[in-house]
């Protein structure tokens, strides 16, 4: 019997989206957004985490003024409860989606692992 992969990817969509840890990390994103001091910090911190991964990406040098901005800015979102929070529930959701393609690339790893 043939599996169709893409079913089973949008049925994995759609129970991540109904997962406690989605709708838990939806409340406190909703919660960021909802509060202006909180969502400018957050977009803030966003806008200089994106710049320097783009930075990172194409191999450009990092200033120290960079550096001291970026570590001046986690400091600052990690007073905030409602950006903490929301941090931590990113982190939680990362952990699931990363244990998540574990398992999706466990017969692709157990292929080529029995080869060596």
């Amino acid at each position: 019997m043939a599996v169709n992969l893409y079913d089973s990817a949008y049925a994995l969509e759609a129970a991540i989206r109904e997962s406690d840890e989605f709708l838990y990390l939806k409340m406190m994103y909703d919660g960021v957004n909802a509060d202006p001091a909180s969502k400018n910090m957050f977009d803030h911190f966003r806008e200089i985490q994106m710049t320097l991964q783009q930075k990172q990406m194409t191999g450009q040098n990092i200033s120290e003024q960079e550096l001291q901005q970026a570590q001046a800015s986690v400091l600052q979102v990690q007073q905030n409860e409602k950006i903490f929070r929301l941090m931590e529930a990113e982190q939680r959701m990362n952990m699931i989606i990363h244990e998540i393609n574990q398992v999706v690339m466990k017969p692709l790893l157990e292929l080529y692992g029995e080869r060596q």
